[in-house]
C-alpha cells in the first residue's frame, strides 16, 4: 500500500509593520520637541525684560551680545551699565515696578522721572499732607520708606553710582526751640536718612558717591516758592561714561558726603515746619 506524503507550504508575507515600524518613534520625538520649545516661549513671557534681552541677544550673537545684559539678580548687573543711550531702560523698569506697589496710586502724583544731563532723576515729592516724609521730620514714614525700599533694590543691581539730594520749600522754621536748626539741616538730614535705608535694603555700599541738602536754594516751582513740592528727595541715577565718547562725568570719592553748610545737632531733626 502506497504512503501519501502531504507538503503544508507556509508562505509568509511582508507586512507594513516591518518596514515602518519605527516611525511613532520620529512622531513622538517631534511632539516632544515641540512640548519643549512651547514651554520655552512661556517662560520667556514670564521672565523679566533683562532676560529676554539675554536670551534673544544670544540668539543674534552667541559670541557676546548676551554678555551686555544682566539676569535680572542682585548683583548681576555688573555688565548691564547705563549709558545716554539706554538710561531710557531703566526708567521705564523703575515705572513697571512703582506700578506693582501698593501705595502707587496713592503717590503716583509725587513722584517724577526725568532724564537729564546728569542721568535719570527720581524726585519723591511731599504734598501739602505730607508724602513720604512727615512734616520737619529727617526720618521718612511707612509709605517713604516702601518707595526706597524698591528703587534700591533695583539699583542695586546696577553698577553706576548714585547722588541723593534733600531739597526743602522757602517756609521757615518757627518757634524752633534750637536755633540752629533749619532748612539746610532738615534737608541734608532727608538726604542721609534715604541713603540709610537704600543701603540697609540693596543699594551698594559703594554705589553713593554724594548726599547733599540744598535747602530752598533749588526750588521745584520758583514761582511758587512755599509750594509743598518744593520739599523732596531727588536721586540722581549717573550715567557710565563710554571711553572714548568725550562726555565727562562729575564723580566723587566713594564713601564722600557733600553735606550743606552747618551740622543738624542731635536729635533736632522732629522741629516742625511752618505752615
Amino acid at each position: 500500500m502506497a504512503t501519501t506524503t502531504t507538503r503544508i507550504i507556509v508562505k509568509r508575507e511582508e507586512g507594513h509593520g516591518g518596514h515602518h515600524g519605527g516611525a511613532w518613534k520620529v512622531a513622538y520625538a517631534d511632539f516632544v520637541t515641540a512640548m519643549m520649545a512651547l514651554f520655552i516661549v512661556l517662560w520667556l513671557l514670564n521672565s523679566s525684560k533683562q532676560i529676554q534681552e539675554a536670551v534673544g541677544g544670544y540668539f543674534k550673537d552667541p559670541t557676546g551680545v548676551s554678555k551686555k545684559v544682566g539676569n535680572g539678580q542682585t548683583g548681576s548687573g555688573e555688565n548691564f551699565n547705563l549709558t545716554k543711550d539706554n538710561m531710557d531702560k531703566l526708567k521705564d523698569e523703575l515705572q513697571s515696578s512703582m506700578k506693582k506697589t501698593a501705595i502707587f496710586d496713592k503717590l503716583k502724583n509725587q513722584i517724577e522721572m526725568t532724564i537729564t544731563s546728569e542721568g535719570l532723576r527720581v524726585e519723591l515729592m511731599e504734598s501739602d499732607k505730607g508724602a513720604f516724609f512727615p512734616s520737619g521730620v529727617a526720618e521718612p514714614n511707612a509709605d517713604g520708606q516702601q518707595m526706597l525700599i524698591m528703587l534700591a533694590q533695583e539699583l542695586g543691581k546696577l553698577p553706576n553710582t548714585v547722588s541723593i539730594e534733600g531739597h526743602t520749600d522757602a517756609k521757615p522754621f518757627s518757634g524752633n526751640a534750637n536755633a540752629n536748626y533749619g532748612n539746610w539741616e532738615l534737608s541734608s538730614e532727608r538726604a542721609n536718612a534715604a541713603r540709610r535705608v537704600m543701603q540697609r535694603h540693596g543699594l551698594g555700599e559703594k554705589q553713593v558717591t554724594q548726599v547733599r541738602g540744598f535747602a530752598d536754594q533749588q526750588l521745584k516751582k520758583p514761582q511758587a516758592p512755599e509750594d509743598p513740592s518744593n520739599r523732596r528727595i531727588s536721586l540722581i541715577v549717573r550715567y557710565v561714561v563710554q571711553p572714548g565718547t568725550g562726555d565727562d562725568e562729575e564723580r566723587a570719592k566713594p564713601g564722600e558726603a557733600a553735606h550743606a553748610p552747618s551740622a543738624a545737632p542731635h536729635g533736632a531733626a522732629h522741629a516742625p515746619e511752618k505752615k
